[in-house]
């Protein structure tokens, strides 16, 4: 009887733990359905996109050339003589007319005081000369001495006179010598080394004593291909800005404007170039003669451009591409051709069409073409070389 009650209840617990299991397995599908049933698909990622616009463009050439002073003046000595002072301090800016080199002047003082005493000396002999031609124009009328006699008188007064301008020539050669001892700047710049120090000798015409520089404004002279140069003439005759962007010494924050003042008459035969020349401001003297200079010059213009900030321009191999977001906000994989670059910006000159908006930040953020994305309208990178308006175009740099 014991053993038939327990053989009954093992084989009531047998049918209970497939129940049991059965029920547990339903609350965990039950659960998940909640779970899923609560969770929402994430939202699109946001991405920054402009839209693009034309707008007139002026295409640029980089060109390399040099700063040059617009005067530079070799200052040598004009009359020979010992070096007694040196008025100036190497490298420093002077004024037109400061002393720069005192010669030695006690020769050329005695020369002055020879010359002043000749004349005065000439002057006594013509005044006797003159008595002497007056007397004997008298005698003559009397007729008291002979046509030869006053001839001769005549003759020796115009000896005195001559010899009178004589005197007065070579006082006034003597005084200029005397000048010339004193080397004045010719014009307001800069000084360069003393050649010749205090204590040495100088010779006229030959030794070279310094060499002084204009600092404002400098020249920057660069030589244009014949292609380039013809078609920025072309350009500019058509009342484009003469305005160029200078960058000196490969340096970007030394950044400056000149502007295009001489382009020379005639191509260079040996290399096929024309010379260019422009002024550039320097009033605090910070820019040196023979620097190294990169000039931008106006050499096209384009009445319709599309551009682009540069980092939303990708690249596949030797494709470039971007991404454009459409009416749906799905995203499409465009490619694109590039042009020239204008600061953060690239010309565009296939692959896109106005009015297109073009995803130029969180590119990673798409995984896949046709991807939903959320677009958040940004304004185009600003021009670092001119504002964008329709009455100030763009100018664009050198296509890379």
């Amino acid at each position: 009887m014991g053993s038939l009650f327990q053989r009954a209840r093992f084989a009531s617990s047998r049918a209970v733990i497939p129940f049991l299991l059965v029920m547990a397995l339903l609350a965990g599908c039950e659960a998940k359905s909640q779970e899923a049933a609560t969770t929402s698909p994430p939202p699109p990622p946001e991405v920054d996109v402009t839209e693009i616009i034309a707008q007139p463009v002026v295409l640029s050439e980089s060109f390399t050339g040099r700063v040059e002073a617009a005067e530079t003046v070799e200052l040598r000595a004009r009359v020979s003589g010992y070096i007694q002072e040196v008025a100036f301090e190497e490298g420093e800016l002077v004024e037109q007319g400061d002393l720069l080199f005192l010669i030695d002047q006690r020769p050329y003082q005695a020369r002055v005081s020879a010359s002043q005493a000749d004349l005065v000396q000439a002057r006594s002999q013509l005044a006797q000369a003159g008595s002497e031609a007056e007397r004997a124009r008298v005698l003559l009328g009397r007729q008291a001495i002979s046509q030869e006699v006053h001839d001769q008188r005549q003759s020796a007064l115009n000896n005195t006179r001559a010899m009178v301008d004589a005197a007065q020539t070579a006082l006034d050669t003597a005084e200029l010598d005397l000048e010339y001892t004193r080397m004045t700047a010719p014009v307001s710049g800069r000084t360069g080394r003393a050649m010749v120090t205090r204590g040495n000798l100088a010779n006229a015409d030959q030794s070279l004593l310094t060499t002084l520089v204009t600092i404002d404004p400098v020249h920057v002279y660069f030589e244009a291909d014949e292609q380039a140069a013809f078609a920025s003439h072309a350009l500019l005759s058509n009342g484009e800005s003469n305005n160029l962007i200078i960058e000196l010494g490969g340096d970007p924050q030394r950044q400056y404007t000149g502007t295009l003042d001489f382009i020379d008459n005639r191509l260079n035969p040996n290399t096929g170039t024309l010379q260019f020349r422009a002024v550039l401001a320097n009033p605090d003297g910070r820019i040196r003669p023979g620097e190294f200079a990169r000039v931008e010059m106006p050499v096209a213009r384009l009445e319709q451009a599309l551009l682009l900030d540069r980092k939303a321009v990708l690249t596949n191999q030797d494709r470039r591409y971007v991404y454009v977001v459409d009416e749906n906000n799905l995203t499409e994989q465009r490619q694109v051709t590039t042009g020239r670059q204008v600061a953060e910006r690239t010309v565009i000159t296939d692959g896109l069409q106005p009015g297109n908006r073009v995803i130029v930040n969180g590119v990673q953020k798409v995984f896949f073409p046709g991807m939903e994305v959320s677009p958040q309208s940004v304004a185009a990178a600003p021009a670092a070389d001119a504002p964008i308006s329709d009455d100030q175009p763009t100018i664009a740099a050198r296509e890379e």
